[in-house]
């Protein structure tokens, strides 16, 4: 069901935001977020009543808004706790991401997503590697440019950041000369974000999709590769990238960079953290004349994780989407 926001409230006192799970790496960004701002009250337990599930009840029904920074049991678990119906729940956990009765909180998804995610009290947080895919692949697939039944991949690599605080913690610890190379993981091909690469992206069988931890502590690229001959007869590279341009005009935090940048690789490489410390997306069409190499680049923490919850806050609140976020 879908519910309104009250617009008197919105006009007499500041939003009630709760952060569940506000120690975990995207809660701890949040508050970052949050702290820059006048026009929200962050609601906390008192030390004493950190665990008890009495006041993190209490604090859920209270709020506004709800981020949920939390594994995926957890997740459920809070949003069977909720009985207000004027609490709107912003899910940073893979718990609902392809579920019907969630709205997917990425608002450049589609025309009307804005609306939907405003309208609505259930907001699944888009994963990180997962939005730069997304991005990518949605508007050439509702292009009519690359199939629905396409068999894809992609690679991406992220900063370290990615893997939450015990990963962190392992990092910056050092002294395991392991970390200095970087490790693909993944390989059982069942990451957690391949559900949604496959439902938003309108396609009927996910990538073959191999994530890459890397020694630096954020920044995040996803890299899909086309054989120009697999698509629509007569796709070109061009074509591509007029599909991206066209679906992202206007947008505040999407950059359609230049047809083969040569700008962006003047220094020989590729710079995966060029957006750190950003809600910025930069998306890339590279390509010879039978291939094509989509890449997106974002920060995992900002767009691809904290800064996507907040965006999708303000868009539910009716604000400026851009507030505590530039």
């Amino acid at each position: 069901m879908l519910y309104a926001v009250d617009p008197l409230r919105k006009l007499i006192m500041a939003t009630r935001v709760f952060v569940d799970g506000q120690e975990g790496t995207t809660g701890l960004r949040i508050n970052e977020y949050l702290a820059r701002r006048s026009d929200v009250e962050v609601l906390r337990a008192a030390p004493a009543l950190r665990k008890d599930p009495a006041e993190r009840t209490r604090l859920l029904n209270a709020a506004d808004v709800a981020f949920l920074c939390l594994p995926d049991a957890a997740a459920r678990e809070a949003v069977a706790l909720v009985s207000n119906p004027s609490t709107c729940l912003i899910d940073a956990s893979t718990a609902h991401r392809t579920a019907s009765d969630w709205v997917f909180g990425l608002p450049e998804l589609v025309a009307d997503q804005r609306a939907r995610i405003r309208a609505s009290k259930r907001i699944a947080n888009p994963g990180c590697h997962a939005t730069g895919f997304i991005l990518l692949v949605r508007p050439l697939v509702d292009a009519g440019l690359v199939s629905s039944t396409a068999l894809l991949s992609a690679t991406s690599i992220t900063g370290y950041s990615g893997g939450g605080k015990k990963m962190i913690e392992q990092y910056e610890a050092g002294g395991d000369p392991r970390l200095a190379s970087p490790r693909p993981y993944g390989l059982k091909l069942n990451h957690k974000h391949l559900p949604e690469m496959a439902v938003h992206s309108r396609l009927e069988s996910a990538p073959v999709f191999m994530p890459i931890v890397g020694n630096f502590l954020k920044g995040l690229s996803v890299a899909v590769p086309l054989h120009l001959a697999t698509l629509k007869r007569g796709t070109a590279a061009e074509q591509l990238h007029a599909a991206l341009s066209e679906r992202y005009a206007g947008e505040r935090f999407i950059r359609v960079m230049p047809l083969r940048d040569e700008a962006t690789l003047a220094d020989g490489y590729f710079d995966v953290q060029e957006c750190n410390d950003t809600n910025r997306v930069d998306l890339f069409v590279f390509a010879s004349e039978t291939q094509a190499l989509l890449m997106c680049r974002l920060d995992n923490l900002g767009k691809g994780a904290s800064g996507a919850a907040v965006q999708s806050m303000n868009v539910h609140l009716g604000l400026d989407e851009a507030t505590g976020l530039v």
